[in-house]
């Protein structure tokens, strides 16, 4: 049974930063690549980072492009995500998952963590 537990979001001041983590189970972890999501309020669910299976090329929505920085500990079946600079458009609930082009299909998603970001 697959899980995914994020933590680490906060109310924080713009400007802050923020570690984000996600403890994966039930996945061969390091086979798939992974992903941040992002839903902000009223908004739908985005991606904002991605993680390949290689552990090292990464992709980044143009929003957080240079803040934001995604990485795993394959030993931890972890993912994190550190994010600076924030600014308010930052707010929202982050999840992580695995990443495919269908992303929006995935049954299985873990509650979030809530990032505040005060102007």
């Amino acid at each position: 049974q697959v899980q995914l537990v994020e933590s680490g979001g906060a109310l924080v001041q713009f400007g802050g930063s923020l570690r984000l983590s996600c403890v994966t189970s039930g996945f061969t972890f390091r086979r798939y690549p992974w992903a941040w999501y992002r839903q902000a309020p009223g908004k739908e669910r985005e991606v904002v980072a991605t993680l390949f299976s290689d552990g090292i090329n990464t992709n980044y929505a143009d929003s957080v492009l240079g803040r934001f920085t995604i990485s795993r500990d394959e030993s931890k079946d972890t993912l994190y995500l550190q994010m600076d600079a924030l600014k308010p458009d930052d707010t929202g609930v982050y999840y992580c998952n695995t990443f495919r082009l269908d992303w929006a299909s995935i049954a299985d998603w873990g509650q979030g963590t809530q990032v505040t970001v005060s102007s």
